[in-house]
Formats: structure tokens, C-alpha cells, sequence
């Protein structure tokens, strides 16, 4: 069964060195940009929590989809949004389509039942988005838990249908899930399904209201129906999508009087000026449809001399013009091709270019660049197209086509014409290189080398002035769509360096917000690209970004290849930066899958390129790894030593984050090597850090480390507080990794607070986490715990097997420290089972262990075992006494009094 995965941000890298059928994902997406940009207003602190890359057991970065508990347990998040598009003040009548539409909805809920899709079916310019967009304002009050439009592109001339997985994570970002938290996956029918029951869920039990605009096929549409009955939903089509016990509402052309009723409103003159039936023939040229209508009204409120005879004249012209098209598309055509060569010529052509952008919706910027006129230019001519109904307005100075003004638009182009498109596109995408040079300068990180992806002609002065980091999430959030539209279009018309820069532009920015299949698809086909071009050095860029998004997604094997073929490029290139970028990355999934010597060896080599470049942040954060896979392996001063280094790095650099990645790490040395105070003391000031950056996810890590430490020393009661509320932070964030942590830390302080119940079955939820992550140190620190947990409860073969499964796990990883403390628990079990000669063998050797790797409280526990085991085989009290001595020693050395009190209880009763 494939595993479905959510990338997380733990440690969401903003620079390039740090850890922390595939194109047709992107194709078309610039429709999601409505409905992102509204969930940005929700996710933005998320997106904020996510600057760091370092970190210790935090590094893991994936999970199962739903995470490893409860899909209950994961926070409610609020329906808050209001996308539904700008009512129109020029909607005409539709009274008996919108009454029926009211009443269903009115009977549906005074009787309970659950509400009906309803579908609003009709041609092409008819209104069914208008009278959608006017029901759903209507209807709002009686879904206050939110109302969402989405556009799904059903029948857009270039654009493949939107696929439902790619909708539901839309739907869900709106929603207020992480994106980071959405299911991801390689079988896309499993991650359609792990998607639409996360959506289900997040609706359950509310009232909302839900736009599915531009459908192709009931089987698009299906999965994005909530499963609450107090939803509502509304879809518009061309075609007749009804399955079984949906309500249908089909829009027909309007009534001649409604039809003249509506030029007349918006023409802006008075009804006595005209001569009826010359409205009426103006109104059937054009299908009556409301859109040509609208399209004839604004030409002539535009001329003031004409009269209604004029225009009539002109349309019939217009239409002889249009006579290859099909029948409906030429009623509507007519109105379009009049209102076009109405316009100066120097709109038409900005009209032209319109209709070659590959997004959806525009700006005053974008606009500027495919026209090649200012950014004040632009806005003017988008006013003035507008003024035309020639566009449409959205809410943040954003425009689009209509559909089929769009098809309109690139005929009058010359559709076909490769170069005036390839010319449209390389000018956008340049201005995209442009503006995302300047949204990365805010958000990478300080020192770090930013992506070789400036425009050669792009005008600085022509992007968004982005002044601050959420201003530049907010922007790159809102354009990702249209970017990664424009990207596909220039693959498609083998735009290949373009491919390379843009995805390189735009990495940083995946690095943080994900989700990881999207910036995996994205860097394979740079990848390609480069290779397709011969552009080795920018290859061997994207398959380094390849690989670190695979170890995002806990694809390590994936993640070691892509890495390794890019340490071979840049190798032949000569790039060293590189290749010690792309050895720090692959030593990280080595530490991750407790491949120590490789890991040890990649970061070595690293920090010998980063040395000879005089890169300090990379020497930084070469020590930083480096020191973790010696705490990993229980060489704690040597860990220590490298950590050191890579703090007063930090420190010098001004790297803040860097800094509170160190403390922690170095926190957690301490607390294994028995220096509580001083472990204490460093988790306090990471943490403070943290929170000065508004950094969740590592508030919550510290928050773990601070409350393991809190434990030991015997604060029960703050312990539980901090993994409570790490806890909280991760489940809200979608860190899977970090909530595995608090789980079984959580699990860990009932089982030494007597209640082994509840400590199993927090345990066993940690186990089947850290298992789906492939975390080994994860799955043996539980395995301890479980074992002995079992033990406890006198379950003694499962507690056996726990056990000795953590033991093999430890040795495997060289986690000596750990093995100590398994074979403590097994030294006790055996004592426990009437076997204290095989207990002490086990206390004998976790006492050898923790003294090779001074680790004090291993060390005193299997002084105390060793006691136990004399005194269950009946040896004379001096030799019970001795080890017990040695023990109580340590045990007040470290400050650990109710541990000292129980020893010298045992020694009162040994007299």
C-alpha cells in the first residue's frame, strides 16, 4: 500500500544549504491564487514559524497522512473566509431561477434533511456564474461558517480541468490546514481520498457554502462534496452533470424584455431614447446573452453620438466578420469583436497579450510585463478594459478573462502563433525572476547564498516593493499559481533555461510552504530541463533541491540518489560550494536513518570545503550536524566541542536561529551527561529565542527538551505542562515528527507517575508514528519506554520482546547511552522474573557502557540494579552496600533527591 505523506516544516529551510505524467500537477494552477490568497490570511503565522533548518531529532520532516493519531485530535480551525467573488449592481431578474434556488434550501433546512448539490447548468455566457455568485451572497447569512468559489476550469480553452486532489488541497489551505499538513503522496487515488475525508472533516458539523465554479464532470466534482448535511453547494457547467438526487437549475439565454431591460440599464440612457425594437434585434444578434448585452451597452455608453441604429449596424458588420465560428459562439463573438475594435489600437494590443498570460488572475505588474508598458500604464488599461467589460475585477487589484474572451483574445493574436506566445511568456517569466529575487531577499536566510535566478531584462522597478518577510510570503503565496503555470508553459514550448531559473527563483519559498510533491515535481523537471540543455551546474542545483525535498518527504533513499548524482555534477563542474551544500544535505538523511559513519564522514568533508571557501555559515552548520550524529552516537565532547563551535559561529554571524538550534542540542548533551542545571539553563535561552522569532515549531521542541529534563529532576507537574503545550503546537502546525515526541515523552511521565495504563497506550501511538516516519532513534527511545512499561504491568514476554527489539535498534545506531538505559530495564525485568544472576550480567554491562560514555544516571541505576541483584541471591549486606554508596553519590551530584532518598532507604534496610 503506498504510504501517504505530508512534508512538514519543522525546520523549513530559507537558504540552499541547509536541511531541513509529474508536470501535469502545476498545469493550469494559477485558478488556486483566489482561494490561497485567503487562506494565506490563516496560515501566514504557520508560514512565519518556519525560517529555521537545524535542528536535532526535530530534522525529521514527514509523516503518514492524518498523522500518527486520531484525525479528532488535530485542531478545528474556523470556516472564516468570504471568497465568494463582487456581486454585480447590473445582475438582471433571474427572480424565478433565484426563488426556486431559495426555497430548496429553505424546505432543506426547516426539515432537517440534509441539503442537495445544486447545479446550475447552461451555455456559454449565459450567467451561471453571475447567478451562483448572486445566490451565494443571498444565501450567506445561513452559512456563516464560511463561503469558498472555486474555479475548476471545466471547459478553459488551454487549461486541463483542475484535478480533484489539487482542489481539495486548495479547499483545505482555505480551510485552515497547514499546507505542510495535507496529504501527499505518489498514488494519486490514495491521497484523493486522504484529502476529501480530511475536507469532510474539517466541515463536519458546519454550516458553509461552497462555490464549484466551471465544472467538467460529476467525477471532478465528487470528491470536494462535504459530508456535512448543513453544507451547501452550488456548481456551475456546460454541462448536464446531475447523478442521482442533486437539484438542477438550468440558465437559459434571458427573455427579449429582460434582455432590453438590461442594455438600457447599463447604457446609461434614458428608456424614452431608444426605439424598442431596435434593442430587440441588438439583443438577439447577441444570443441575449448577458454577457454580449453588456458588451453592446458599454460600446455605446462610450459613444455618446452614436444611437442604437448605429450600433446595430456595426454588430451585423461584426457578426459577417465572425462567420467561421459555431452558432453560439458567434451571437457572443460579435459583441466581443465590437467591443474590441472599439479600442485604441494600442489597448488592442494590450488585450492581446492579456490572453496569452498561461495564469488566471492578474496584476497591475503582470500586466505591465506582458504588454511591455509601465506598471501605471498597465492600470490604466486594465481600468479601461474594464470600463469595456472586457475584464473582470476581482478583490486585491487582481483581474481576469472571462473564458471565452480569453479564447476571443488569442484569436485575435493569431492563435497558433508560437512567437508572439513565446515572446508573452518569456516576458512574464522574466518579471517573475525579477520580483522573486526580491521576495527572496526577505525570506532567506541572513548569510545564506540566494538562488542564481536574477532576469537579464527585467526592471527591478517594475515588481511589487516588498518590504518585509510577511509581505513576501504574502505576494508568493498569492502568485505561486500563476508562477508554476508559467513555468509549465514555458516547458511546454521548451523554454528550458527559463524551467531552470524560475524553479531555482521559487525553491526557497517551496523549502518553507510546501507541499513537498509540488516542489519535487517542480525541481525533477528543472532537472530535466538542465540536462535537456547540456546546463550541468544548474542540474546538479535542482537534484541537490530534489534531494533535500525527498528527505522533507522521509524519502530517503530517493533523497540519497538525487543527492548523490548532484555531489557527482558539481564535482565535474567544480563547483565546491555546491558539493559542500549537497554533502551537508545527504549527511543529514544519513543522521536521519542512523547511517552514522556516512553521516559523520559527509559532514567532515563539508566543513573541510566550507573551511577552504571561507563559507562560515556552512562551517556553522556543517559542526551543528556534525555535533548531533556525535550526540546521537553518545560521543557527547565531542558533540559537545563541535556544537560549541557552531554556536559561537552563530553567534558571530548574527544568526539567530542558528544560535537556538545550538543551545538546544548542546541542552540536550547536558541533560544525557547528568548537567540538569546547565541542560535547564540552554533549553531556557533557545527558547527564548524561539519565541522572540515567533518560531512555533521550535518552541515547541525546546518545549519537549525542557520537560524531559524537568522529569528527570522530578517537576512532574511542569514536565506535563511543557509537553502539553509542545504537543498543542505540533498538532496545529502538522509536525508529526515533533508530536511523536511529546507523545511518548507524555507517555514516559505516566509510566514513572504509576499510571502504565494510559503510558501503553500513548506509547504504542508514538511507536506506530515514528515507525511510519522510519525514525529508528524515535522507534528505540519508545521501544524502552513500552518495555518497561509491559514490565510494570507484569506483562513480562511483551516486555522482553520490547526491549530486546530497542537493543537491537541502539546497537545498530551506536547509541550507547541508550543501550545502557534499555539494558537497565532488562536488568530489572530479569531481577522482577526470579533471575537475578541474568539481571546483574545486564546492570554489568549498562554500568560498563555509561562509564565509557559518562553518562552519570545510567551509571547510577545500574549501580542500584547491581544492589538488587546481591540482594535477591542472599550476598552479605557489604556487598549490597557498596554499589548502593556509589550510587547515592551520584544520585546528589546530579541533584536528583528522591532518587538519593529511595538509595538510602535501601541501605537503612540493608543494615
Amino acid at each position: 500500500m503506498t504510504t501517504l505523506l505530508v512534508g512538514l516544516v519543522t525546520n523549513a529551510v530559507s537558504d540552499q544549504s541547509r536541511w531541513p505524467g509529474w508536470l501535469g500537477w502545476f498545469q493550469d494552477h494559477a485558478w488556486l491564487s483566489f482561494v490561497l490568497l485567503g487562506a494565506v490570511l490563516v496560515g501566514l503565522s504557520a508560514l512565519l514559524a518556519v525560517a529555521s533548518e537545524q535542528s536535532a531529532p526535530s530534522g525529521q520532516q514527514a509523516s503518514v497522512a492524518q498523522g500518527p493519531g486520531r484525525e479528532s485530535d488535530l485542531p478545528e480551525a474556523a470556516l472564516v473566509l468570504r471568497s465568494l467573488p463582487r456581486d454585480t449592481v447590473t445582475f438582471t431578474d433571474r427572480s424565478a431561477e433565484l426563488e426556486a434556488l431559495t426555497l430548496s434550501v429553505r424546505a432543506s433546512q426547516e426539515s432537517g434533511g440534509p441539503l442537495p448539490v445544486h447545479v446550475v447548468d447552461g451555455m456559454p455566457g449565459v450567467g451561471k456564474t453571475a447567478f451562483a455568485v448572486r445566490a451565494g451572497h443571498l444565501l450567506s447569512e445561513r452559512f456563516p461558517d464560511g463561503q469558498l468559489f472555486v474555479n475548476l476550469n471545466g471547459h478553459t480553452t488551454g487549461r486541463t480541468p483542475v484535478q480533484p486532489s489539487e482542489a481539495l488541497a486548495s479547499l483545505l489551505a482555505a480551510a485552515g490546514v497547514p499546507t505542510q499538513q495535507i496529504p501527499v503522496g505518489t498514488d494519486t487515488g490514495a491521497v484523493t481520498e486522504a484529502r476529501a475525508a480530511m475536507w469532510r472533516s474539517r466541515l463536519a458539523g458546519k454550516k458553509a457554502l461552497l462555490i464549484l465554479d466551471n465544472a467538467a464532470s460529476y467525477r471532478q466534482l465528487e470528491p470536494l462534496l462535504p459530508g456535512s448535511d448543513g453544507c451547501l453547494v452550488l456548481v456551475t457547467s456546460r454541462r448536464r452533470l446531475a447523478a442521482g438526487e442533486e437539484v438542477v437549475l438550468s440558465v437559459e439565454a434571458l427573455p427579449s424584455a429582460h434582455a432590453v431591460d438590461l442594455f438600457m440599464q447599463l447604457s446609461g440612457r434614458p428608456a424614452e431614447s431608444f426605439e424598442r425594437g431596435v434593442l430587440e434585434e441588438l439583443a438577439g444578434l447577441c444570443g441575449f446573452l448577458p454577457l454580449g448585452v453588456s458588451l453592446l451597452a458599454a460600446r455605446l455608453r462610450h459613444h455618446p453620438s452614436w444611437t442604437a441604429q448605429d450600433l446595430l449596424v456595426r454588430l451585423r458588420e461584426a457578426r459577417n466578420r465572425l462567420g467561421e465560428l459555431r452558432a453560439g459562439e458567434r451571437a457572443v463573438g460579435a459583441a466581443f469583436d465590437l467591443s474590441y475594435r472599439d479600442l485604441p489600437a494600442e489597448l488592442q494590443r494590450f488585450f492581446r497579450c492579456l490572453g496569452l498570460f498561461p495564469g488566471a488572475e492578474l496584476d497591475a505588474y503582470v500586466a505591465a510585463a506582458l504588454g511591455s508598458v509601465s506598471v501605471d500604464v498597465a492600470r490604466r488599461q486594465l481600468d479601461a478594459l474594464y470600463d469595456a467589460h472586457l475584464i473582470e475585477e476581482y478583490p486585491g487589484s487582481r483581474y481576469r478573462l472571462h473564458d471565452l474572451l480569453r479564447d476571443y483574445a488569442r484569436s485575435v493574436a493569431g492563435e497558433g502563433d508560437s512567437v508572439m506566445e513565446q515572446q508573452a511568456v518569456e516576458q512574464v517569466c522574466d518579471y517573475y525572476l525579477a520580483a522573486l529575487a526580491g521576495a527572496n531577499e526577505r525570506i532567506v536566510r541572513a548569510g545564506a547564498d540566494t538562488p542564481p535566478a536574477t532576469a537579464d531584462g527585467a526592471d527591478p522597478r517594475r515588481t511589487p516593493g516588498l518590504q518585509s518577510r510577511p509581505a513576501a510570503l504574502m505576494w508568493l503565496e498569492g502568485e505561486r499559481p500563476n508562477i508554476l503555470a508559467c513555468i509549465q508553459r514555458a516547458s511546454s514550448l521548451g523554454l528550458h533555461p527559463i524551467v531552470v531559473r524560475l524553479a531555482a527563483a521559487l525553491a526557497p519559498f517551496l523549502r518553507q510552504a510546501g507541499p513537498w510533491d509540488q516542489a519535487a515535481g517542480l525541481h525533477h523537471t528543472a532537472a530535466e530541463a538542465a540536462r535537456h540543455i547540456g546546463d550541468r551546474l544548474a542540474q546538479a542545483r535542482a537534484l541537490a533541491e530534489l534531494g533535500a525535498i525527498r528527505r522533507f518527504m522521509a524519502a530517503y533513499p530517493e533523497a540519497v540518489q538525487a543527492l548523490r548524482e548532484a555531489i557527482d555534477l558539481f564535482d565535474e563542474v567544480g563547483d565546491q560550494q555546491g558539493k559542500a551544500d549537497a554533502l551537508n544535505q545527504v549527511g543529514i538523511v544519513w543522521y536521519l536513518t542512523g547511517d552514522n559513519e556516512d553521516a559523520a564522514q559527509a559532514q567532515t568533508d563539508a566543513l573541510a570545503l566550507y573551511r577552504a571557501l571561507g563559507n562560515r555559515l556552512g562551517q556553522a552548520n556543517a559542526l551543528a550536524d556534525l555535533g548531533m550524529v556525535r550526540r546521537q552516537t553518545s560521543r557527547f565532547d565531542d558533540s559537545v566541542e563541535a556544537q560549541s563551535q557552531a554556536l559561537a559561529l552563530y553567534r558571530e554571524l548574527g544568526d539567530r536561529y542558528g544560535e537556538a538550534n545550538s543551545l538546544r542540542d548542546l541542552g540536550i548533551v547536558h541533560c544525557q551527561t547528568g548537567d540538569y542545571a546547565l541542560a535547564g539553563e540552554r533549553h531556557s535561552e533557545a527558547l527564548a529565542i524561539y519565541e522572540d522569532l515567533d518560531d512555533r515549531a521550535h518552541q515547541a521542541y525546546a518545549l519537549n527538551e525542557a520537560g524531559a529534563v524537568q522529569q528527570i529532576t522530578g517537576d512532574f507537574d511542569a514536565a506535563r505542562a511543557a509537553h502539553t503545550q509542545a504537543l498543542e503546537h505540533f498538532t496545529a502546525l502538522g509536525e508529526h515528527y515533533g508530536r511523536a515526541n511529546s507523545i511518548r515523552h507524555l507517555g514516559a511521565l505516566h509510566r514513572v507517575s504509576g499510571d502504565l495504563a494510559e503510558a501503553v497506550r500513548l506509547l504504542t501511538e508514538a511507536l506506530g508514528a515514528y515507525r511510519s516516519l522510519g525514525s529508528r532513534s524515535g522507534e528505540a527511545a519508545t521501544l524502552t519506554e513500552l518495555g518497561a512499561a509491559h514490565c510494570g504491568l507484569g506483562e513480562r514476554a511483551r516486555a522482553t520482546e520490547d526491549l530486546q527489539r530497542s537493543l537491537t535498534i541502539l546497537r545498530a545506531l551506536g547509541n550507547r547511552c541508550g543501550e545502557a538505559e534499555a539494558l537497565n530495564h532488562l536488568g530489572a525485568l530479569l531481577r522482577a522474573s526470579g533471575a537475578p544472576a541474568a539481571a546483574q550480567e545486564q546492570h554489568e554491562q549498562a554500568l560498563a557502557l555509561a562509564r565509557t560514555v559518562h553518562c552519570p544516571l545510567e551509571e547510577a541505576r545500574a549501580l542500584e540494579g547491581i544492589a538488587g541483584s546481591h540482594q535477591a541471591t542472599g550476598a552479605p549486606s557489604d556487598r549490597t552496600a557498596g554499589p548502593l554508596h556509589e550510587a547515592l553519590d551520584i544520585y546528589q551530584r546530579l541533584g536528583l533527591h528522591t532518587a538519593a532518598d529511595d538509595v538510602q532507604r535501601l541501605l537503612a534496610a540493608a543494615r
